[in-house]
């Protein structure tokens, strides 16, 4: 619609001779979109993106829709006639448009969300675990991975459930689930195999052909699903694939000041993915006969293509070990061949007219790509990732708040704007949970606590539970959504949610566990009868259902012994555990006034010591790290 209509001078002759036209940009202003995305799915049955909304000028909608062409045809009406119709009737049927907005604007308010029949016992927070486990299974595509028909998107944080629910039932099938889509996703064309990175989503059930915009914040999920892979099953492969978009990210996506930045456009050119597609003989052109034939078999690169009339790279039919024997090429050659390969094709795209980039700095996604890049630094032991994750704390705390400590939601050209909503708040303490346990510096999680009051304080809703997107300061609007859903992104009160849980358990504070559990009340009833819409949600379940453990490591931080406990605990998968640093010497003060029970969890003459502790309770303290493995 952007270039068919709002560019065109005729609609703009028209929406400027009889309405205030409005922009918004639904990243920066997601509480605004939140609400008119509810209005036309309660008045179209549907929603999506463009949204058109016409509405009176106390902002109550009464027309709502997605795409219009200009002019009608084929039974689609045309935002000319539209416009044209709404501004005659509006001279003499105004009661009746100021009416019909009353009333949308009456049926989107939130409703109280607390279960009619009772808070949830154990027995019904697992059926809603097992319930979302088999919806899952039912939709589950068992060619090519994923959940559902095409378009398919990643939803890594359903990935994350399954590892869960495998972990904690032994359940088989939730880890091949994982695996089958994991990996299916990274053959695919909608992983960047030149210069890494995942696109949106793909339009086909295979996963060949994406949309080929990059999100930073699919990225950053997709990252922690793979590491999470990894810290189960000891795959390099998960390894891999978490780090090179870690590659894409630290060298395309960081701004010089330390933030990351919001996206890449599928388009270059006015073409879409004409940046990252391949005809065979440009292919040979850069590498040669023998060498681009190679490169072309391996990544499926055709004369008749497969998007378009040329090629997206691709391994679903091919793997490097099948074109190693056709070539006769031993395996570990072959790997070294095809990486210098992959340079030289990166180094010739980069000459390539690039997408634009969408260079706003967002706090909720940057906050998820610090937990991200923390989360890998911990497990892979990578301190660049953690240095990263660092910078782009600081950046937010530096030029994301302002001079009363209020966050912000966005940051571009040197302006930071608009107070941040609860992903906001949400996704940053989650951040910044992450990097205390990468790093072990008191002060990233005595930050993620101050975050979460700020949020109780400015979000929570005191009658019904939960949290409402936007703060008790911000701006009125016709409604005040509370999200729950968990689709692209995670909820701001799921994310919540696993945070309060995680800061109750490192800090031992009462009142955050209580928050936590009012936050399961509030919603259960709406996630029971379709969990598997609520998957991050259900993390916070699973972890509220225990048992949960501590396991406190105490010692000198360049000990030797306490370098092994780390790195034996942070190599397995325990999604169920916080990880405390008990260091010796000046630093122990800071972690001791956020976590005060660790006092008497000392080392043991002298030596590295781990204490286990599950439901509070712990077991006798161990100085041998053979000990730690298989927790």
């Amino acid at each position: 619609m952007e270039r068919e209509c709002f560019e065109d001078e005729e609609v703009a002759r028209v929406l400027n001779d009889g309405f205030v036209a409005i922009k918004v940009d639904r990243e920066e202003r997601p509480d605004i979109d939140h609400i008119y995305m509810s209005v036309c799915q309660a008045m179209t049955g549907q929603g999506g993106w463009p949204l058109t909304v016409l509405m009176t000028p106390e902002k109550k909608p009464f027309f709502a829709g997605t795409y219009f062409p200009k002019n009608s045809k084929r039974g689609m009406p045309g935002l000319m006639d539209i416009l044209t119709r709404v501004k005659e009737k509006w001279h003499y049927e105004k009661d009746t448009f100021i009416r019909a907005g009353a009333q949308v604007a009456g049926a989107i308010q939130p409703q109280p969300d607390r279960p009619a029949e009772g808070e949830p016992g154990e027995n019904d927070l697992k059926d809603m675990l097992k319930k979302a486990f088999v919806q899952y299974k039912n939709q589950f595509d068992e060619q090519y991975g994923g959940f559902g028909a095409a378009p398919k998107f990643p939803t890594p944080h359903t990935l994350s459930f399954l590892l869960r629910y495998w972990k904690r039932n032994g359940e088989i099938e939730a880890l091949a689930m994982v695996e089958k889509t994991l990996e299916s996703m990274y053959r695919g064309g909608i992983y960047d195999h030149i210069g890494y990175g995942f696109s949106r989503y793909s339009t086909d059930g295979k996963w060949l052909v994406p949309h080929f915009e990059k999100m930073l914040y699919d990225n950053a999920l997709l990252a922690l699903a793979y590491t999470e892979a990894h810290q189960a099953t000891g795959r390099d492969l998960y390894a891999r694939v978490a780090k090179e978009i870690f590659t894409y990210v630290l060298r395309d996506m960081r701004s010089p000041e330390g933030g990351f930045y919001s996206a890449e456009d599928a388009d270059s050119e006015g073409i879409e993915g004409k940046f990252y597609i391949w005809s065979p003989g440009e292919i040979k052109e850069i590498l040669g006969e023998k060498d681009g034939e190679i490169f072309c078999r391996l990544y499926d690169i055709t004369a008749s293509g497969n998007f378009e009339g040329r090629s997206i790279p691709n391994l679903i039919d091919q793997t490097p070990e099948n074109i190693a024997v056709a070539f006769n090429i031993r395996p570990g050659e072959f790997t070294d061949l095809t990486d210098r390969l992959r340079r030289k094709i990166f180094e010739a795209r980069e000459k390539r007219v690039h997408p634009y980039k969408d260079d706003k700095i967002l706090t909720a996604w940057n906050g998820l790509m610090i937990a991200a890049l923390a989360k890998a630094a911990a497990v892979f032991n990578e301190p660049v990732y953690s240095q990263a994750a660092a910078w782009a704390a600081d950046f937010i705390f530096r030029k994301l708040r302002r001079e009363d400590g209020r966050l912000l939601a966005r940051y571009r050209d040197g302006e930071p704007a608009i107070p941040a909503f609860l992903d906001d708040h949400a996704f940053l303490a989650w951040g910044l949970l992450e990097l205390y346990e990468a790093t072990f510096a008191a002060d990233y999680l005595r930050k993620s606590l101050e975050l979460t009051k700020q949020m109780i304080a400015l979000f929570q809703d005191r009658q019904n539970g939960g949290f409402y997107f936007n703060g008790a300061d911000a701006e009125e609007l016709i409604a005040r959504p509370k999200e729950i859903y968990d689709g692209a992104l995670p909820s701001g009160n799921s994310v919540a949610l696993v945070n309060l849980l995680r800061l109750a358990l490192l800090t031992g504070d009462d009142e955050l566990a209580e928050t936590a559990e009012k936050q399961i009340n509030a919603f259960a009833n709406i996630v029971k009868d379709h969990p598997r819409g609520y998957a991050h949600y259900l993390l916070g379940v699973y972890f509220s259902l225990g048992p949960s453990r501590e396991i406190v490591i105490a010692g000198r931080a360049e000990d030797p012994g306490v370098i092994k406990m780390l790195q034996a605990v942070r190599r397995q998968f325990l999604p169920d555990t916080v990880i405390i640093f008990h260091p010796a010497g000046d630093a122990v003060q800071g972690i001791e006034e956020l976590a005060p029970f660790i006092r008497e969890q000392q080392p043991i003459d002298g030596m590295a010591t781990a204490y286990v502790c599950q439901n509070h309770a712990c077991l006798s303290p161990v100085t041998d790290v053979d000990e730690l493995s298989g927790l």
